[in-house]
């Protein structure tokens, strides 16, 4: 699988907090040349919140890009997305067995044993972090850091997306240190913006650029 650079996460929470649609915050990024979206919340799918997500899938058909689900593997078959799932979630070839061979699967991993044991599973990428310390995560765990990403990058042969703090200054070192794609949260939302869903679709167009010089 060939991940592209920037991989946005659209949590729901942090978009909440900042009175932006779910699907308006899909479709600034997709205007901003997002090729991937995944899924992200950490609470009850209401029947709300459930069409916000129909909207997304529609709006990532008609772009021509990939959406993942974070956790849920019932409702990725439902939108017919991808799954990312972590460590304390459904067995990795569990999942493999109900998405079936042809979805696309990621898998979280956050220190060496973790990242050698995911390449041997039937997942299509694999995530490691954080990187740096991060807001987005309650409890996260110990922060990576650019030097132990160098070392365990040669671990694993599966594309490696890297998760966790990264900003516009430290991206560059971070896809030199052998990350394939940026997993990106806070540091693509807007704070206190008159216009959030414009400055959403700036921002991405910048990580863009920022992703393709480096």
């Amino acid at each position: 699988m060939k991940l592209p650079r920037i991989y946005p996460i659209l949590d729901s929470g942090s978009l909440e907090q900042r009175a932006i649609p779910f699907p308006a915050a899909a479709a600034a990024l997709l205007e901003g040349g997002a090729q991937i979206l995944q899924i992200r919340r950490k609470g009850h799918w209401s029947r709300d919140f459930w069409t916000a997500c129909r909207e997304v899938e529609r709006l990532c058909q008609e772009a021509g890009a990939d959406l993942i689900v974070n956790d849920r593997a019932d409702f990725a078959l439902l939108l017919g997305a991808g799954l990312h799932i972590g460590q304390d979630d459904l067995p990795v070839r569990d999942a493999r067995g109900l998405m079936g061979p042809e979805a696309c699967i990621g898998f979280s991993s956050h220190n060496a044993a973790q990242l050698s044991a995911a390449g041997g599973e039937p997942v299509d990428y694999v995530a490691l972090g954080p990187i740096f310390a991060t807001a987005s995560k309650q409890n996260p765990d110990p922060v990576v850091g650019l030097d132990e990403l160098r070392r365990l990058r040669p671990l694993i042969e599966k594309p490696l997306v890297a998760i966790g703090g990264i900003t516009l200054e430290t991206a560059a070192d971070v896809l030199a240190a052998g990350a394939d794609s940026l997993a990106i949260i806070g540091s693509l939302l807007p704070i206190g913006e008159a216009s959030p869903v414009r400055e959403l679709r700036r921002r991405m167009e910048e990580w863009r650029r920022a992703a393709h010089s480096a």
